[in-house]
């Protein structure tokens, strides 16, 4: 659980570890993928992807605990709104000195993309990415619940937003930045994504 892993990685990091409620946020009933089995995954893949000092382990795993607290599909809003969760519960919790570090991370999943040299930001960008390259029966259930996330949208409007973000991600040189997550999961997730958008046309 989220929640767990929190303050598992706030104790590690010398902080005082409070009750918050990251676990009712990510049991919103209108989050359909970006709930608790999608944060459990994103914190479990990422900290398997680099070689992490323990310091740069508990900050990825904060980062992937706050990185979708905040989640009313609304691109940008909720990653600013969610590294401002991050940053106030970490003042609460006497880390005020890693606030920004965290906050920085949680923001770099709003265009995923990160310098090759910041392992942290890599793997949790990748992790955030790895069910783009799981079975193509799991990746049509997370694109499924993708749109019922995005059911105000209407599906005009959802088939030219979504393709547009399929075909900007099918563009990039690659989808994954670290040499792990490309191993795990590019192939298929390049054979999920253009399957999906020819589903669109």
């Amino acid at each position: 659980m989220p929640d767990i892993a929190w303050r598992a990685a706030i104790s590690a990091l010398g902080g005082t570890p409070v009750d918050t409620d990251i676990v009712a946020r990510y049991g919103e009933p209108h989050r359909r993928y970006h709930n608790l089995v999608h944060v459990r995954a994103v914190a479990r893949d990422a900290v398997t992807l680099v070689s992490l000092t323990e310091q740069e382990k508990a900050e990825l795993i904060l980062a992937a605990c706050a990185h979708d607290v905040i989640y009313d599909a609304v691109p940008g809003t909720d990653e600013q709104r969610s590294a401002d969760w991050a940053r106030s519960w970490l003042a609460k919790s006497n880390l005020e000195a890693i606030a920004d570090r965290v906050s920085d991370l949680v923001l770099a999943t709003i265009k995923h993309t990160a310098a090759p040299s910041d392992a942290v930001a890599c793997a949790l960008l990748d992790a955030d990415l790895a069910i783009l390259g799981s079975s193509a029966a799991d990746y049509d259930a997370y694109a499924a619940a993708v749109r019922q996330e995005y059911s105000a949208v209407t599906d005009e409007a959802w088939r030219s937003g979504r393709s547009s973000v399929l075909s900007s991600l099918l563009d990039r040189d690659w989808l994954y930045l670290t040499g792990n997550g490309r191993d795990r999961w590019e192939a298929a997730a390049r054979r999920n994504l253009a399957r999906e958008l020819e589903s669109l046309r």
